[in-house]
């Protein structure tokens, strides 16, 4: 299952290189054994490797957390890839959920945590001065990073956001998976359902 996910990860991967804005794309140059290893943050990309969900850990605190067992069970694989800069794209693979099931899933403020409370708010790139955000003219797919989609037969989903901003630094470190598709409606926009799942990813 992880070479699988490996192989449509580096796929999803040129896409996203394919996607992003000139320059954000460039691969940084190669390291020499006088100089520092580049960090792919400052070459304007982030590539997570894939991890495995788990169930909370306090002493070892996993990167991906399950909520769920039934929507999210642990041993669910999945990465995560971004491209930033001007124009940012987002691009999210994750293979051993539920089933045909419809997923909501979005870029949250925190790192994850025991609960799903956690990872805070939705990132949003101009803020809602009303918490929690439910306004559709600030809980919305240009103003937030949304990534649904529905698993197939096997419980493999995929989906990628373009944004026309970029991350503020520190202010994005999560991808959350919600219970199901994300709602627009005035009132409830930007609601998802309760949250699944959640894989810390170093986005700003």
């Amino acid at each position: 299952m992880r070479r699988r996910l490996s192989i449509i990860a580096a796929g999803l991967g040129l896409l996203l290189l394919t996607a992003a804005p000139a320059g954000a794309a460039g691969s940084p140059s190669p390291a020499t054994s006088s100089g520092p290893i580049p960090n792919p943050l400052e070459a304007g990309r982030v590539v997570a490797e894939p991890v495995v969900f788990d169930a909370w850990n306090d002493r070892q605190p996993p990167t991906a957390v399950t909520y769920d067992a039934h929507l999210v069970p642990p041993g669910t694989t999945a990465v995560a890839l971004a491209v930033r800069g001007k124009r940012t794209v987002i691009g999210l693979i994750v293979q051993g959920l539920a089933p045909n099931h419809q997923f909501g899933a979005h870029v949250h403020q925190k790192a994850c945590g025991a609960t799903g409370a956690a990872a805070g708010p939705h990132y949003q790139n101009v803020p809602d001065p009303v918490q929690p955000s439910v306004d559709p003219r600030y809980a919305n797919a240009r103003n937030e990073v949304w990534l649904d989609f529905t698993t197939d037969a096997r419980g493999t989903g995929s989906a990628f956001a373009v944004v026309a901003w970029d991350f503020r630094a520190g202010g994005a470190h999560s991808i959350i998976l919600h219970e199901h598709h994300t709602d627009s409606s005035p009132g409830t926009a930007g609601t998802a359902g309760a949250r699944a799942a959640c894989l810390t990813v170093p986005l700003s």
